[in-house]
């Protein structure tokens, strides 16, 4: 389903069912399919439902790819169906555990917005952003801009005045409308007019305001480069010994994903991320496809529908984070040491 599908359209109680069933069928990607089949639930109003997935996640004996994030859904959704001192418990422990990647940090800061918390969600925003930009002088991941976004947003509602993260929020913003526009408390107020002026000039603010959020949700799955870790690897070429010519070692394979990335943004391709392949997934995958595992054109289809089912991991990674190939090292230590 597109995210930008009319609502009237969707049934979200049978949405959220198949979903579940998905994830069944495809535990390695239950996270990615529960979290999604929580959103049709809130959206089909059934927050109890959405809170027992997000429990489901956070119980499960799996350890979690995203766990702040999955703790940041359910925090909010539990708020908005009145277990606000579950949620704010919830949130500040978040805070307190210093996520390393903006989403968690942007849902508690607007589920605090959103309830008239706005000192709160402010410092929230703040914090997030100190954490992973710093005093970087660099330009701040796609990622971050909902963080600068929100926190311009809520500082207008607060009538702060404009700081240097304020001024890059303006920078960074390229739709016909401005940000002191589009955040400006008073648009609120002629939503009310009777003066058909004061209404169509709000009309067209809010269609360009529409517009910028329904084109961040609906980019696609990222254009992901197939990566397999050194076991994995070992393993397809000792099963499959004419992948040796794809894969002559696990170094030289590591090189060309890092290489192959940085052609693909040097080209302007945006939405980039890395894809982690096993060969158990790998050879039933051939299977679907009525094929060998020898077959190398296989190997770019496998990496597209692992990114269709939400495997991918964006690249580059952000500032600080550990270096997708495994390494545990820093990015900018490892593979991102010459990245310009």
């Amino acid at each position: 389903m597109r995210p930008d599908t009319p609502a009237e359209n969707v049934d979200h109680h049978a949405e959220a069912a198949r979903l579940e069933r998905t994830a069944g069928l495809y535990p390695e990607d239950a996270e990615h399919l529960l979290l999604q089949a929580a959103a049709h639930r809130e959206l089909a109003g059934d927050r109890p439902g959405a809170t027992a997935l997000y429990d489901r996640l956070l119980s499960s004996a799996e350890p979690l790819d995203h766990p702040h994030l999955v703790r940041a859904l359910k925090a909010s959704n539990l708020w908005e169906y009145g277990h606000e001192a579950e949620a704010r418990a919830i949130i500040d422990g978040i805070r307190a555990s210093s996520p390393r990647h903006p989403a968690p940090w942007v849902i508690v800061a607007e589920s605090l917005e959103s309830h008239d918390e706005l000192e709160a969600a402010e410092a929230t925003f703040t914090q997030g952003l100190s954490l992973l930009l710093g005093d970087t002088e660099t330009a701040p991941p796609h990622s971050t801009h909902p963080l600068l976004f929100g926190r311009h947003r809520v500082r207008r509602m607060l009538a702060a005045a404009h700081d240097d993260w304020d001024m890059l929020a303006d920078t960074l913003h390229s739709a016909p409308v401005t940000l002191d526009e589009l955040h400006d408390p008073k648009r609120v107020w002629s939503l009310g007019s009777d003066n058909p002026a004061e209404l169509a000039a709000e009309i067209s603010r809010l269609r360009a305001e529409l517009g910028a959020y329904r084109e961040a949700l609906s980019r696609p799955f990222p254009v992901a480069v197939l990566h397999w870790p050194a076991r994995e690897l070992t393993e397809l070429v000792t099963a499959y010994p004419s992948l040796a010519t794809e894969y002559p070692s696990h170094e030289a394979h590591l090189a060309t994903i890092e290489a192959s990335l940085r052609e693909l943004v040097a080209s302007g391709t945006p939405n980039l991320g890395i894809v982690t392949g096993t060969v158990p997934s790998y050879e039933a995958f051939a299977a679907s496809e009525g094929s060998r595992p020898t077959d190398t054109t296989l190997l770019p289809q496998y990496a597209t529908t692992l990114a269709a089912r939400g495997r991918a991991v964006a690249w580059p990674p952000e500032r600080g984070a550990a270096c997708w190939c495994g390494s545990k090292r820093p990015y900018e230590k490892c593979h991102g040491d010459s990245l310009s």
